[in-house]
């Protein structure tokens, strides 16, 4: 897998939050032009993307903000976690009171509640910007 695409209203702060969770910035680019049209399916496409890559160069996000045509919501505006789709994007954490902490500045809410599985994990979702839900796993034991 190259990537995971999430389309945000909000650049910025996608960029932000995603930074406060340890991802780094690749670098923005304004995507146009006929072969975006033909990539994307839509016709007069202008975007502006910023990739962003875990720091152990593995996995990226590529976060897509939509010009025109105008992004459009896919369902309820903010969906539940049983949503048909694209569910959620999952990050390993060294400390989860201090990720989530941290996110709260960027305007994350917590989904419920942090909870213990088994003597592995303590595991929660948060919802980040765009809607974006962001679970958070910390290996325990």
């Amino acid at each position: 897998m190259d990537n995971v695409g999430i389309v945000v209203d909000d650049l910025e702060a996608a960029v932000a939050f995603f930074t406060e969770l340890g991802m780094e910035p690749e670098g923005e680019a304004r995507i146009e032009g006929t072969w975006a049209d033909r990539t994307v399916g839509l016709d007069g496409v202008r975007s502006t993307i910023a990739m962003m890559r875990t720091p152990d160069g593995h996995g990226r996000l590529e976060l897509t903000k939509f010009h025109t045509p105008a992004a459009i919501p896919a369902g309820p505006l903010d969906p539940p976690p049983n949503t048909l789709g694209l569910h959620r994007v999952m990050f390993a954490v060294d400390d989860i009171d201090g990720t989530i902490a941290r996110l709260r500045r960027h305007g994350a809410e917590l989904l419920g509640e942090v909870a213990r599985y088994e003597n592995a994990y303590r595991l929660c979702n948060l919802r980040g910007p765009s809607g974006i839900i962001v679970a958070l796993a910390e290996r325990i034991g």
